[in-house]
């Protein structure tokens, strides 16, 4: 829903409480015993099953877990940093550990804590304790069961606090309690329905979406902790949080897309990332539909002035090859977000009506593009795609392309500055692969004098099997093979390849010129017909190719030409690589490597084999071929390399999978009787 960091919020709290110390004088923590009931009673001896059971709910619904479990740590020992300007603070254990988590305490400590923030000294807000607040006494009873008796006690010792004089006196922190807490619980809206009711309950409370979602004031406190009073237009209108930048959530989307996020982790308008993928992952997926809806229906109701988000419309812009913006998106969004911006649905999300592209604040938008972003993994789905960071672009080729996607996508959104991308390296300092590739830059072709035609030449080679029908045969193109228009290190990168020719080609038993070349992939990968040699899309082509060769010389070597290479001695596993093709492959070629198509009917990914698949004479026909293709450059969006997250199996894994979809039907190739005339066949040639 945002992409926001919910742990970085709450470390806000921690300033404006803090801040307060510089004021406060001594101050005592007054305590109120809570009201007991008979369940509280029934908690001396064993507490029901159910009640352990409903407590465990609770606990997913307040999103404990993510806060006190350090990474790889145990659930609920604590340990998670928490780091703020005036020093750090780590999460407790609220194990029922006697010595070192809340086994020794009674409910009543338990109860201030939550409410007030006291357990016999002031806690500092990053627990959102102003919101766990408006908890009722029932469900706190039964959040205390299942901690208490539920959980099973981890012996892990509290780490001190280090927060710098005077933040580590905690005597301020009750001035701030005094000054912005409301200790009630909630309190149903008589005039709005159950539904309603369940949702603002959830959301004001268990939930504390405005830890994030709601702007701070003076002293950092949330300017309204409902939508009721004087304050109420500022709950969840949106917040930034350290470098992020937390959605207003107002009247967001309708009931159904926000249910749809908050299960799954993803809608037709957007993917969640940040500390959101948490909140999804360890809360709101595991929560029941009704309450679900009951959250969402709340978020609707909430009066905005915000337009209804609009569905993607599947348009490429017009700027898309006339500025550097756009040639940018090209070369490192497109393959994902797709050149009209409609995304992938279940896979990469849409650009147009994604909040994130809209909103005010392009933090979030800087952000991910500096650091990457990864997926939530939901029962829906598990799979966790990652976006790489692109902080290897520098800050003018960012702000062009990102000024590019909120021109075009984001409404009425504001340019991307460099200097905004500068200050957010400074905070951010992302850190940067050392690859040796030097990765061309599609944007300086309009520098050149020749720019109309290297344009053409390099849409010729992104946008094949649309340009060129009469010439290919099936539903490839050449960025199929030769990843981001051939820019791509160990893709098949067109980098330096014009130097290299003409040269002998041991296939053709000669030399062949560049134009030889290009015509034996139309002939073979795409299956179709020869370009002519003198036409203007064979010179656009050509063009292209040597505009890269840049000051490339024949007996230079190319970092990353090719797609390089595997064991050959491997033997292949061909049941091994059907199950990785199921796992990893199929979602974006097909479960019968049908490749797959956008909804009007356009290839999105290629067939891997079939009718409209390459023949037997491609490159990619070819087991080891394919496989050292594979090992380095798919699947993508698998990790955080630049640029597309690219290549995860190994050497045998990558045999495995390769020999499963090699091997399957594909067209014939009637020139294969001319092939090798004079040298040995490969090994794992198909013929």
């Amino acid at each position: 829903m945002s992409h926001s960091s919910g742990r970085a919020a709450k470390t806000l709290a921690v300033l404006a409480a803090s801040a307060l110390v510089v004021i406060g004088g001594a101050a005592l923590w007054i305590i109120q015993p809570p009201a007991v009931d008979a369940k509280l009673k029934a908690l001396d001896a064993k507490a029901d099953p159910e009640l352990i059971k409903r407590g465990e709910y609770i606990a997913r619904a307040g999103d404990c877990v993510a806060c006190h479990t350090a990474p790889g740590g145990t659930s609920m020992a604590g340990g998670l940093k928490l780091d703020t300007p005036f020093g750090s603070l780590w999460s407790t254990n609220i194990t029922p550990d006697r010595a070192t988590g809340i086994g020794s305490w009674s409910f009543g400590e338990f109860d201030r804590a939550m409410r007030k923030g006291g357990d016999g000294h002031n806690l500092y807000p990053a627990m959102p304790y102003p919101s766990y607040a408006k908890i009722s006494s029932d469900d706190m009873v039964a959040l205390w069961a299942y901690l208490t008796q539920g959980l099973a006690p981890v012996a892990q010792a509290n780490r001190t606090p280090q927060m710098s004089f005077p933040f580590n006196m905690r005597v301020g922190l009750a001035f701030w309690n005094v000054a912005f807490l409301d200790a009630s619980p909630f309190k149903p809206e008589p005039n709005q329905d159950a539904v309603w009711n369940r949702g603002a309950y959830l959301v004001q409370g268990l939930g504390h979406c405005g830890a994030c979602h709601t702007p701070r004031g003076i002293a950092f406190q949330e300017k309204a902790m409902s939508d009721a009073g004087p304050n109420g237009r500022d709950y969840l209108a949106g917040a930034k949080v350290e470098h992020w930048n937390a959605l207003n959530l107002r009247g967001l989307w309708t009931v159904p897309d926000t249910v749809q996020m908050l299960k799954t982790g993803q809608n037709r308008f957007a993917t969640a990332a940040g500390g959101m993928t948490d909140v999804i992952r360890h809360s709101t997926q595991h929560m029941t539909d009704q309450d679900l809806t009951a959250i969402a229906t709340y978020l609707k109701a909430l009066p905005t002035d915000r337009p209804e988000p609009a569905v993607a419309v599947a348009e490429v812009p017009a700027s898309t090859y006339t500025t550097a913006g756009g040639l940018g998106y090209t070369q490192f969004c497109a393959d994902c977000h797709r050149a009209d911006g409609a995304g992938v649905p279940g896979v990469f999300p849409p650009l147009a009506g994604n909040p994130t592209i809209a909103a005010k604040d392009p933090a979030t938008l800087v952000h991910i593009t500096l650091t990457g972003w990864q997926t939530t993994a939901t029962t829906a789905h598990p799979r966790v795609w990652t976006m790489p960071s692109f902080a290897r672009l520098n800050d003018r080729e960012i702000a062009d392309i990102l000024s590019f996607v909120r021109t075009n996508w984001g409404g009425n959104a504001s340019a991307v500055t460099a200097e905004q991308i500068t200050a957010a390296r400074s905070a951010l300092d992302p850190k940067i692969d050392s690859s040796r590739f030097e990765t061309p830059r599609i944007a300086d072709i309009l520098s050149q004098p020749n720019a109309e035609q290297l344009v053409r030449g390099m849409r010729l080679n992104a946008e094949t099997h649309t340009l060129l029908p009469n010439n290919v045969g099936n539903d490839l193109n050449c960025s199929s093979c030769h990843l981001n228009a051939g820019t791509v290190a160990d893709g098949s990168p067109y980098v330096g390849v014009a130097a290299f020719f003409p040269s002998y080609a041991p296939r053709a038993g000669r030399v062949i010129t560049l134009e030889d070349r290009i015509n034996g992939c139309f002939l073979r990968s795409m299956n179709g017909k020869p370009l002519p040699v003198d036409g203007p899309d064979m010179k656009a082509m050509v063009a292209y190719f040597d505009w890269m060769q840049g000051s490339t010389k024949p007996e230079d070597k190319v970092a990353g030409r090719g797609v390089g290479k595997v064991d050959q001695s491997l033997v292949p596993n061909l049941d091994h690589g059907k199950e990785i093709y199921t796992a990893r492959c199929a979602v974006c070629h097909g479960d019968n490597g049908e490749g797959l198509k956008d909804a009007a009917g356009r290839t999105v990914y290629p067939p891997l084999w079939g009718p409209r698949s390459f023949n037997i004479g491609a490159g990619m026909a070819r087991t080891y071929t394919a496989a050292a293709f594979v090992k380095r450059n798919m699947p993508i969006a698998s990790h955080n390399k630049f640029p597309l997250g690219q290549g995860e199996l190994s050497d045998q894994e990558a045999v495995d999978v390769a020999a499963y979809f090699t091997q399957m039907e594909r067209p014939d190739f009637p020139g294969k009787v001319k092939d090798w005339p004079k040298d040995p066949k490969p090994k794992d040639a198909r013929y």
